[in-house]
């Protein structure tokens, strides 16, 4: 008992502690969201290089890490006021050149994993660091720049920035993650995924759904910014697409036979245990909301 004590207090702690930097630096403003996003998508970044290690590949890190740092400050510099000064062309040039510069390093690799160490290094770039890209483009999306860098305070107006979109997503993310935990518990028979996931059921699934859309028109009182409907079907595609994402990371993590992709936060795991729901709702979120624009 001692132990559950111990380890529900570590839980509690770290879930405190994460939750605070993580809305505090969103709701702070653009430059403390983009930091905070950044560090998060170069962390989630080395866990995949370290589970694909254990998969046997050998991916190329460097070259890897670069390009994410490249990649993801292309999506801040593009919604700021500091595409003034930086052509968006020749971020995307220094983008692709570190993208194919893989296929160079892959030329001169004799080992016979060749093509895997490729395979894995692209795909880190796209399962970690595109979603947290096409959030910056989120938190950015619909508001017009009302000033350019030489009117007002530049580093108060640095980019057409709204937290509210990203917060109701989180929110929703967190409701729906409680929800299919205390329904599963409580009523939870029949498996969602045994093989992949033996703890989710289709029960604490489906009531989760149910649940996170209620939570939705709360959300859509807060944050009024988007209209109910709205809101109501980003509840849905969180409910849908974040139990696939949490799928799909459980999936990488069994390949490599791991509980968890890190230890950053005890008793949590590490960032893509933390993040696996947010990194894939955020396309299809970015999608929806071209779509209603």
């Amino acid at each position: 008992m001692a132990f559950d004590i111990k380890t529900l207090t570590t839980r509690t702690i770290t879930a405190v502690f994460f939750s605070a930097i993580l809305l505090s630096c969103i709701v702070f403003s653009f430059i403390t969201f983009s930091v905070l996003f950044l560090v998060v998508s170069v962390w989630g970044l080395n866990e995949f290089y370290k589970l694909s290690e254990k998969l046997g590949a050998k991916p190329y890190k460097l070259i890897g890490y670069l390009a994410g740092l490249c990649a993801f400050t292309f999506s801040v510099i593009v919604n700021s006021n500091l595409a003034v000064f930086i052509s968006s062309e020749y971020l995307i040039a220094c983008i692709l050149v570190f993208i194919f510069f893989v296929f160079i390093i892959g030329l001169f690799d004799d080992s016979k994993t060749t093509i895997l160490n490729i395979t894995y290094t692209l795909t880190g770039l796209i399962y970690t660091v595109l979603p947290f890209m096409v959030l910056v483009q989120i938190a950015c999306i619909g508001n017009s720049r009302t000033i350019t860098y030489t009117e007002g305070n530049f580093w108060d107006n640095i980019a057409p920035y709204n937290s509210h979109y990203i917060l109701g997503i989180i929110l929703l993310i967190w409701s729906s993650d409680v929800f299919a935990y205390l329904v599963g518990s409580l009523i939870g028979k029949n498996k969602l995924y045994e093989r992949i996931s033996p703890g989710k059921t289709w029960e604490g699934s489906i009531g989760a759904a149910i649940l996170t859309i209620g939570c939705s028109f709360i959300i859509a009182g807060v944050f009024p910014d988007l209209a109910t409907k709205h809101w109501i079907v980003i509840s849905i595609i969180v409910s849908v697409f974040g139990t696939i994402g949490d799928l799909v990371e459980s999936m990488f993590k069994r390949q490599a036979n791991v509980k968890d992709s890190g230890s950053i936060m005890p008793g949590h795991g590490g960032i893509l245990d933390r993040f696996d729901s947010l990194l894939f709702v955020s396309p299809f979120i970015y999608a929806y909301l071209l779509l209603i624009r």
